[in-house]
């Protein structure tokens, strides 16, 4: 149980992760680089800084943050402001420690299997009363996979419902492994073209896809929710999401299938961690009232 890994942050109340109240655990590191990633600090599978100008008290009343960089990474601007300088930052994260005000902060943790899973039975009363429990996010937690494996045998010895949200990129043998112990998995599919796969995210779609067609091929049971953001300009359109759809429902009778509404929530992280968010525009309204006629979930 003293096994650890690296995790992002953890999210109590959720009920949009799962049946029932959850309480989710966001594992930091993943493959892809999808461009509305709503965790850009997920991305990285180590710890680093975050920055918010606002938080700052300036060079007035602090320069701690200067004074901790060995590498020339901080500076001021004309409002005294701090600025980092991302490119010459090498994650060495004694600004945060040291930051009063908490403006620079470290994005991912250290934890242990005991740390999360004594976390997540603070809120078991609630997990009792709505079929809820744990939900293993991201990132991608194939990435840790070991952490993962060893997470999910304690929440099942401890009776934790546990459900696992992946992009479904990762080696075969540790989603099987991690199917066998979860009670129920979030599966994302986001396009069915190869090409625009890769543009949007950085991946190919097709491991995605076929580990997608071993899992229900392999648990004929375990219930699985395949999950599509709908995204302007990369898969707005009724028709790209009937195509997901029809495709995820034909794999197995123990698939449904639930499109996501595009939201911008993330694009303030973006500029904290150095990063420009480049999605432009909102799913047009005629599409929403289409994806509804179509009874998918969104």
């Amino acid at each position: 149980m003293n096994k650890t890994g690296i995790i992002c942050n953890t999210q109590r109340y959720s009920l949009h992760d799962g049946p029932g109240i959850r309480t989710v655990v966001f594992f930091k590191g993943c493959p892809m680089r999808c461009r509305w990633c709503c965790n850009p600090e997920s991305h990285n599978p180590q710890p680093e800084i975050s920055y918010v100008k606002s938080k700052c008290i300036g060079k007035k009343n602090c320069r701690l943050c200067r004074v901790d960089c060995a590498y020339d990474a901080v500076g001021f601007n004309e409002q005294g402001y701090a600025v980092i300088d991302f490119e010459r930052c090498v994650q060495c994260l004694r600004c945060a420690d040291n930051c009063p005000s908490k403006a620079i902060r470290i994005e991912g943790r250290e934890a242990t299997v005991n740390n999360v899973l004594d976390e997540v039975e603070k809120e078991a009363i609630f997990y009792r009363n709505s079929i809820g429990g744990l939900t293993v996010s991201g990132g991608e937690p194939l990435m840790q996979g070991d952490f993962l494996l060893e997470l999910l045998k304690e929440a099942k010895r401890r009776r934790i419902n546990a459900v696992m949200e992946t992009c479904g990129l990762g080696g075969y043998d540790i989603l099987k492994q991690a199917a066998s112990l979860l009670d129920s998995v979030l599966y994302d599919i986001k396009s069915l073209s190869d090409e625009k796969h890769i543009a949007w995210t950085g991946q190919s779609n097709v491991p995605i896809l076929e580990n997608f067609y071993l899992l229900c091929d392999d648990f004929p049971t375990l219930p699985i929710v395949v999950r599509t953001p709908v995204v302007p300009g990369f898969n707005d359109s009724a028709k790209e999401i009937e195509q997901i759809r029809t495709l995820a429902l034909s794999k197995s009778r123990n698939v449904s299938y639930e499109a996501l509404p595009y939201h911008r929530f993330g694009v303030g992280k973006y500029a904290a961690l150095g990063f420009v968010y480049t999605i432009q525009g909102n799913v047009s309204e005629k599409l929403i009232e289409q994806i509804a006629y179509m009874k998918i979930y969104i």
